[in-house]
């Protein structure tokens, strides 16, 4: 049944980060349950969190300054396209307003 199931999941669609992680198991030829072990923990390691909590261990950040580290760099690793919307509903609000007066 393994086949049959990475036939029908051949072409689903992966997240970014993934094609690196595929292309190490595929190198290290894992199937199954080792396959999917190794691929969760390949792109958590490869996560932009995981980078950020490295980030603040070496700086040696404890606390409210790690929080405040972690936080602000995951925010800064977000695509800009992600940050746009915010900007345009703030942008779309004050016309609204002020065509009310």
């Amino acid at each position: 049944m393994s086949g049959a199931y990475a036939a029908s999941h051949a072409g689903a669609p992966m997240k970014s980060g993934d094609s690196s992680c595929e292309a190490k198991a595929a190198e290290k030829k894992l199937n199954g349950a080792a396959k999917t072990s190794f691929l969760k923990k390949c792109n958590a390691d490869n996560s932009p969190a995981a980078a950020c909590e490295k980030s603040a261990a070496d700086k040696k950040l404890h606390g409210a300054a790690k929080k405040s580290h972690v936080k602000k760099c995951m925010e800064d690793s977000k695509p800009a396209a992600e940050a746009k919307p915010a900007e345009t509903k703030a942008a779309e609000a004050k016309p609204a307003a002020s065509a009310k007066k």
